[in-house]
Parts: C-alpha cells; structure tokens; sequence
C-alpha cells in the first residue's frame, strides 16, 4: 500500500509525529517520500538531527501554518497519505487563548479538508481527543468540532475519491505536556501537585496510537470514527508509581478539567460499533453498514452505552504503571 506512496504529517514535530515518522521508516522500507509540515523551525531543525535527508533519502521537512490554506495546497501537492496531528491541546492554554485554539483546530482542520480536496490526496486520518466526547472545556469543543469536519468531508468531497477518517484516544503514555514526564520532573521536589483526589485517565503506549493511525489509514472506508479500548489509571496510581515518598499536595481542578474523560457518549451508541480491539462511531451517512460488519465482524452496542475512564472494565495497576514507565 504504502510502496512509492507518499506520506505528509501535520505537527509532524511532536511526540506523536516523531513517533509516526519513526514507525514508517522501520516498516514502509519503499516509501516515495516523508513530508514533516510544522511551524516551529526549531523544532523542525532538531528533528532533522535524528532523521537526517543524508540517511533518510525520503525525508522533507516543509515550514508551515494549517492556518495557512495556500501553504497546504502547496505542501499537498504529490501526497497520497495525510496524517493530521497539528493542534493546540492544551487545556488551560486554550481556556486563555481561545481564539488562537479556535484558528488552529477548527480553521486548521477546515484548511486540512479543503487542500486535501484540491491537491488529489488518497487518504486524510486526522487525530481526535477523548476530551472531545461531550466536551466541557474549549480545546474539546474545537476538536469535536474538528472530527465533524474531517467526518463530513466524506459527504462535500463530491466524486473525489479521497477518504477522511478520526482516530480519537487518550493520554498519551509520556508525551510532550503529560502528567508522567511533569510528575517525574517534580519528583524532584518532593511534591506532585494533584488537581483531584478522584480523577482518572484513559492511557494509550505512543506505540499503539501509531499503530492505530496505519489501522484508519488502511481500512477507513470514510466518516469512521475509531477508538481503541484502552486501560485506564488513577492519577494517585500513577503518582505512587513514579515515587511513593512524595507528598501529593490537592491543588485544585483546573479551568476546563474533567474529573473522569469520556470517549463514546450514550448519544453516540446509536451509532457505535464493537470490533473487537477497538470501537467505531459510524456516521449517520454510511453507505454499507452490512459491508463493514461482515468484514469486522462488527456488533453494534446497546443503546446507553458509554465507555468512560471511571466505568472502564480495564485498568493499570501501579505495578503496571511502573513497568511501563520504565520503558518510556
């Protein structure tokens, strides 16, 4: 699939980006080329470093903005693959700043729809967020906001045979801005600030958001919404599991935080689906839902149904918290 193909990431610079980039240079030994679209040159110049053009022949790395229409068409141009992982995602940031969240992930992901409809691109999977699934703060509402845009591009694309597919998970297990990496660097202090007592978490290995990214890009037939089922952690567990001779100190909930995250609402099971390893949110459009259940396998849930960090039947223990953080 991926021979003499070409692939392009948005916010190709970050944790996730990095990982993708290092996954597709493992496993797809025959790629046409690898495009890192980002808007920090920085970032853009350190990763050159670990994945230099001189070594990785495929490798380009392309300065620009989502917010920038006419520099996505530009970037787009000769790519058959988009994963979209630009976004601006942190929670109180956004609180904020709402209008520069809002131009970046709702006007970026319209921008990312638009280019990849003019510039002939095969398959577009954009990246979601459980804080998108019944959103209380700014950065969920702009990401569910993004997931119906890449949805219902499926519907405005005309005959362009392009597919738009969501893959919408939890923490990330260690990347940039995670509770893990700040509660290891303030281990030092002897203190982890705790916002509640109570709250919970989905957690997702970075190894395993890749993997399900290449999932949606290989079997999207366009509007599937995927989720993974993944364990979920107490924030104490994880606390202990770092250094259980720091001091949690009760600092308070911050503007826009959940107590316990949400991926799949009850008003979202009409339209859900288990498959196994993972769930999928159809769109009310879809073409063939006798297709995709014969090739998946696919049981539809009970009406009702939600799949929530607190009520999720899977959870790491800090046992397993301590295993996986020392491979991180």
């Amino acid at each position: 699939m991926y021979n003499g193909k070409s692939i392009l990431i948005t916010g190709g610079t970050g944790s996730l980006g990095k990982a993708l980039t290092k996954y597709i240079i493992e496993n797809f030994k025959d790629i046409k080329k690898l495009v890192i679209l980002s808007r920090d040159e920085q970032k853009q110049f350190v990763m050159a470093q670990e994945f230099p053009e001189s070594k990785y022949p495929f490798m380009r790395y392309f300065i620009g903005d989502v917010r920038d229409k006419d520099r996505l068409v530009r970037a787009f141009k000769g790519i058959d693959f988009i994963i979209h992982a630009a976004a601006m995602k942190h929670v109180h940031i956004a609180e904020y700043n709402p209008d520069e969240c809002i131009k970046t992930n709702v006007g970026g992901a319209q921008n990312v729809v638009s280019a990849a409809i003019e510039s002939g691109v095969s398959r577009v999977v954009a990246l979601s967020t459980d804080k998108a699934c019944a959103p209380i703060n700014l950065y969920g509402a702009t990401k569910l906001t993004s997931d119906k845009l890449f949805v219902a591009a499926n519907t405005i694309k005309g005959d362009n045979p392009v597919v738009f597919s969501v893959v919408r998970y939890g923490n990330v297990m260690g990347s940039n801005g995670s509770v893990i990496p700040f509660f290891k660097k303030t281990a030092e202090t002897g203190i982890f600030p705790v916002t509640h007592p109570a709250m919970t978490r989905f957690n997702i290995s970075i190894e395993e958001g890749v993997k399900l990214v290449f999932f949606a890009l290989e079997n999207a037939l366009g509007g599937e919404l995927y989720v993974p089922k993944i364990p979920s952690y107490r924030i104490l567990d994880v606390a202990k599991a770092i250094n259980e001779n720091c001091k949690v100190e009760i600092i308070g909930v911050r503007p826009g935080e959940k107590i316990h995250e949400e991926m799949i609402s009850s008003s979202d099971s009409l339209y859900t689906y288990d498959i196994g390893d993972k769930y999928v949110i159809l769109p009310s459009f879809y073409k063939d839902i006798k297709a995709f259940a014969n090739k998946f396998k696919a049981v539809k849930v009970e009406e009702g149904f939600t799949y929530n960090s607190k009520e999720n039947k899977i959870w790491e223990t800090v046992e397993t918290l301590k295993s996986k953080i020392k491979n991180i």
